[in-house]
C-alpha cells in the first residue's frame, strides 16, 4: 500500500516538473492563482511556496539575465583533466 503513495508523490511531482518546463507562462499564471487562493484563506506559508518565481534580466529565459552571473562563467579558466 504504501508503494502506491510513493509512487502517486512522485509522478505528481514530475508532471509538475513537465508541466512548469513545456508550458511556463500558464504554469505562472496557474502558480499565481493557487498561491492567491492560500492567501485569502490566510495561509501565508503556503503562499510564499507556491508563489511563482520572479525572472531576473530581460524575462525572455534566454540566459541573458545577470551581467555578473555571465561574466564569472566566461572568467573561469579551462582545466585539462591530468590522468595517473
Amino acid at each position: 500500500m504504501i508503494q502506491y503513495l510513493i509512487i502517486a508523490v512522485l509522478l505528481l511531482w514530475s508532471s509538475v516538473v513537465v508541466f512548469k518546463k513545456v508550458m511556463p507562462n500558464t504554469a505562472n499564471k496557474t502558480f499565481l492563482a493557487i498561491s492567491m487562493f492560500f492567501k485569502q484563506q490566510g495561509w501565508h506559508g503556503l503562499s510564499k511556496r507556491f508563489a511563482p518565481k520572479q525572472s531576473s534580466g530581460c524575462g525572455g529565459g534566454c540566459g541573458c539575465g545577470n551581467e555578473s552571473d555571465s561574466a564569472s562563467k566566461h572568467s573561469q579558466e579551462i582545466k585539462t583533466v591530468k590522468w595517473k
